[in-house]
């Protein structure tokens, strides 16, 4: 797995690299058991704190993606849902809606983006369901 930081951008270092393992697991580059490069290797990789890298990975375990091992490090985790994530995504989504709404993206071009993101993750649409 490659993961590709902009070590200039606005967004924190950790939470790119946070959202490019969320992008790989949700691409299927990352499966259930696969392991993830240890905190130390990752940091030297990019030339950062190895602390920014533990932050992503906390991040991705308090949401139930990766679980923590002394023994095996970082591994991705089974897709189980946590009953409260709906909700907190939902929330997630009406802010990047509003953001949306708020520059005046036209409504069907909002849609097609978000159809296309899916489209991108190989998940079926309920058009193409049977």
């Amino acid at each position: 797995m490659i993961l590709n930081v902009d070590l200039t951008s606005d967004v924190p270092i950790y939470q790119q690299i946070r959202d490019r393992i969320v992008e790989a697991i949700a691409d299927g580059v990352l499966t259930d058991g696969s392991s993830l490069p240890p905190t130390r290797t990752l940091a030297a990789d990019f030339g950062i704190n190895f602390h920014t890298v533990n932050k992503a990975y906390d991040l991705l375990r308090q949401e139930g993606l990766i679980r923590l091992n002394r023994k095996t490090g970082a591994v991705v985790t089974s897709t189980d849902t946590n009953p409260l994530f709906p909700a907190e995504w939902t929330a997630r989504a009406r802010i990047l809606l509003a953001e949306a709404v708020a520059k005046g993206l036209p409504a069907g071009e909002v849609l097609e983006s978000c159809r296309s993101v899916l489209d991108s993750f190989g998940i079926k649409q309920p058009e193409d369901m049977p």
